[in-house]
């Protein structure tokens, strides 16, 4: 997961900071420095990941969809 991943699964969640982090049990500060693109634990950045794709989010990888575009984010059906 990249950082702007992250900022569109809490987007597509409705998700704030304070909120991923309470769901994957990291702090708060952890998330935002992530996002920011500062470095962060593989572990912090596993459970963030597992909290949005426990809660429908599926991340894409680059040049994953037909029409070749960058990583991205989207709900689960």
């Amino acid at each position: 997961m990249k950082p702007n991943q992250c900022r569109m699964g809490r987007a597509a969640l409705n998700w704030s900071t304070q909120e991923l982090a309470r769901k994957s049990g990291v702090g708060a500060n952890t998330v935002n420095r992530f996002e920011s693109g500062q470095d962060a634990r593989v572990s912090s950045v596993d459970k963030m990941r597992k909290a949005m794709e426990d809660s429908g989010v599926v991340f894409i990888t680059e040049g994953e969809t037909s029409a070749g575009g960058g990583p991205g984010v989207r709900l689960s059906k």
